[in-house]
């Protein structure tokens, strides 16, 4: 006896066996225990969702001699033919095919018949978006106006390449992603029907692979389970099956992007291309990835979210401290588009290979996210002291020679500002560092300064980050730790930059009069 496979072998025969749709299987039982019975219907809903499964049920359902609760028996004359694919009542075409005037002329033909047994003859069109516009219009006045013994099933993935006069003569149900919860349940009944031994987390990683798709993830099962007959399932195993890349490659990866090492990545992408993991996929994860990393940095509560192991979930939380939401958002931005790009491109490698590059070389691109993640490099490198001082003269120069309003700017000579607050400019990385996120990130983007009162002030250009140190709560936490590295008390307030203009024209920069010379007029 020949092989079934799995998808086909465990396909719902009744409405309680459809899993994730139960907004449309209610629905339609109570239309047949109520006889209130629509003439079109419109099934639209990704890949593998059910919509070919619910239809055949719900032709079965109309014509069983013996309906349970809205649902056929299984087990008549009817249900049976119809399960064989046997009955004249109910006619499957696949509309990508058969997409002709004449194929539609042949079923207007047809409805003049009344069923030789049953009562309805329920026409299934499969993936009608791709019937042509002739079709389409040869299909109107029946689907409109239909004989009472006549239901007709409309399936597509592609709603909206469906004409608005189809649509408005249909009653339309759309089919939702299946949730990996419900997936992963479904697949565990079967393979205990199957006597197959598995681990819960790969059957939880084949379903999340199923994409919101049973059919897509019992494909992918049925693959994993014929590798390795007679073995228990392992999530290893899985991973070597579907060619994906474990979660600890992505983290090591993320590191190396951080600390924008380029050839450490091209080895780690030749390891991948050895292994013979599929590089479309590889490009999709990690995109998900950095989508995750993201998502940590706005809650602490993302456990249900991100559909991680608590010890996957941890080592996250340490790698998204490694790099702010905006260098984050740049990183989406680029391997997005590299997602786009791979569909259709024949050289994979070279492009995520360049896609890499850029992650770690923001100079590269010049929107402003990139230009952000650029000023974060130069800043890391005044934190570890990589500029000497004649580098940090010479852009300071550039900038004054390029910008009219600096010789407008206040003359104070270094000796005005207290000895304190010198040190706290000093120190200033010290702090920040020692700071907690998002505090250290705001405090990344202030501008020390002095008010009339020789007291510190520190400048912002965000609303949130003002407010954020305004509240007693953060600002006594940044004052204890100013305290607590220079040792002494320290005075400060929080300033927002409201003026609309920049912080350079409207306020002295410390950091610039303590660590340059500064010529006194």
């Amino acid at each position: 006896m020949s092989y079934t496979a799995l998808y086909r072998k465990f396909r719902p025969a009744k409405f309680d066996e459809v899993k994730g749709q139960d907004h449309i299987v209610t629905t339609l039982k109570n239309q047949i225990i109520t006889n209130r019975l629509g003439h079109a219907y419109l099934f639209c809903g990704t890949r593998g969702t059910g919509k070919t499964s619910v239809a055949k049920i719900f032709a079965k359902a109309v014509n069983c001699e013996n309906p349970i609760d809205g649902s056929p028996c299984g087990i008549c004359s009817i249900c049976e033919a119809i399960s064989k694919g046997s009955s004249m009542n109910v006619i499957e075409i696949d509309a990508a095919s058969n997409n002709g005037v004449d194929n539609i002329r042949e079923i207007r033909s047809e409805v003049e018949y009344s069923p030789t047994s049953g009562k309805y003859k329920v026409y299934i069109i499969d993936e009608v978006h791709m019937l042509s516009m002739g079709a389409f219009n040869a299909l109107l006045k029946t689907l409109e106006e239909p004989p009472s013994y006549v239901i007709f099933i409309l399936a597509t993935t592609e709603v909206h390449k469906l004409p608005i006069t189809i649509l408005s003569r249909c009653q339309r149900y759309d089919f939702r992603r299946i949730s990996i919860e419900t997936i992963s349940e479904r697949l565990k009944e079967l393979l205990a029907v199957e006597k197959q031994e598995y681990e819960d987390r790969a059957v939880r990683y084949v379903a999340k692979m199923g994409d919101g798709a049973m059919r897509d993830a019992l494909s992918l099962l049925d693959q994993c389970i014929a590798f390795n007959i007679g073995e228990c399932l392992t999530y290893d195993k899985v991973l070597d099956v579907l060619g994906v890349v474990d979660t600890e490659i992505f983290t090591e990866m993320f590191q190396k992007i951080v600390k924008r090492d380029v050839s450490g990545l091209m080895k780690t992408v030749e390891e991948i291309v050895m292994q013979g993991r599929e590089l479309t996929q590889f490009v999709t994860e990690l995109t998900w990835y950095f989508r995750n990393l993201l998502l940590l940095q706005g809650s602490d509560n993302m456990q249900d979210v991100l559909d991680v192991s608590a010890e996957q979930l941890d080592s996250m939380k340490e790698a998204s401290a490694l790099a702010d939401s905006e260098t984050l958002i740049r990183y989406i931005r680029i391997f997005s588009d590299l997602s786009n790009e791979m569909k259709y491109a024949v050289q994979k490698r070279i492009l995520l290979e360049v896609a890499l590059i850029k992650l770690c070389k923001p100079q590269m691109e010049n929107d402003i996210t990139s230009l952000l993640d650029r000023i974060n490099q130069i800043e890391e490198k005044l934190e570890k002291g990589e500029f000497n001082l004649d580098f940090i003269q010479q852009i300071t120069s550039e900038h004054t020679s390029n910008t009219d309003t600096i010789a407008e700017r206040p003359k104070i000579r270094p000796d005005a500002v207290p000895e304190d607050l010198q040190k706290v400019v000093r120190d200033w990385s010290v702090i920040v560092g020692a700071m907690p996120q998002p505090s250290s990130s705001f405090l990344k983007k202030s501008q020390l300064s002095l008010g009339t009162d020789n007291n510190l002030e520190l400048i912002f250009d965000d609303d949130m980050a003002a407010e954020w140190f305004e509240s007693p709560l953060h600002y006594n936490e940044l004052k204890e730790t100013i305290e607590n590295t220079v040792e002494r008390q320290v005075q400060f307030k929080i300033r927002h930059n409201d003026t609309g203009r920049s912080r350079e024209e409207m306020f002295v920069d410390l950091t610039k009069i303590i660590q340059m010379p500064i010529d006194i007029e």
